[in-house]
């Protein structure tokens, strides 16, 4: 009897420390989720970066931060090309009407044709 409450009790210990271990770790990783996250929007380009200054930029990667639905940040994200568009023009640059697709673009190189594009790989007949 006093020896299976002496296994519970040492169960019971083994299983709160390795619990404790476990949500500890869990905890020192979230942060350098967040620092991961936050470097990956650093290197987005943001549309007409060349027409804003670095305190404009990170202004904006604040709002859109900041912003707690999707809609919210395409509202953002349409409102800053309008402005960029607006701006260029006043320094008589041009800059693309439409804005930049979000998501599912499928970037340079990978349209109908697929594939490396011209000159790429590795022709053993060249």
């Amino acid at each position: 009897m006093i020896m299976s409450k002496l296994i519970a009790v040492l169960i019971a210990a083994v299983l709160s420390s390795l619990l404790w271990a476990a949500d500890t770790q869990m905890q020192d990783k979230a942060p350098l989720k967040e620092q991961a996250k936050t470097k990956t929007m650093e290197r987005e380009q943001i549309f007409g970066s060349q027409l804003m200054t670095a305190k404009e930029r990170r202004a904006h990667r604040n709002k859109m931060r900041a912003a707690k639905t999707l809609e919210e940040r395409e509202k953002i994200r349409l409102e800053h090309h309008d402005e960029m568009v607006k701006r260029a023009k006043e320094k008589g640059m041009t800059l693309p009407e439409e804005p930049p697709m979000r998501g599912g673009g499928m970037g340079p190189g990978m349209g109908a044709g697929g594939g490396m594009g011209p000159g790429g790989g590795m022709d053993k007949n060249r």
